[in-house]
């Protein structure tokens, strides 16, 4: 006889049977980044929250942000953060 093993969906598990393993495996990733714990640029703190698309808050100082969407620093700002620190300090030099 077959055992019934407990699976465990998360986020996704909403969806049931529908979209395909590939689309629901991607919505669990992409919910657990945004619920992840994330560092406050201004504090350090990890208790950063989003508030809506793109806002995140910090839950300890209140410093309000944009960022991603799901995500609050992509890969495009940290390239544009790098290169503007760059420009700064060979301004300086």
């Amino acid at each position: 006889m077959a055992e019934n093993k407990a699976r465990q969906t998360g986020s996704a598990g909403r969806f049931g049977a529908r979209y395909g393993r590939v689309a629901r495996k991607r919505v669990a990733e992409i919910e657990g980044d945004m619920h992840d714990d994330h560092t406050c640029p201004d504090c350090g703190e990890d208790r950063v929250d989003r508030k809506g698309t793109a806002i995140w808050q910090c839950g300890n100082c209140g410093y309000k942000f944009a960022g991603g969407t799901y995500r609050p620093e992509t890969p495009g700002g940290r390239t544009v953060t790098r290169s503007i620190r760059a420009a700064l300090s060979s301004d300086s030099e």
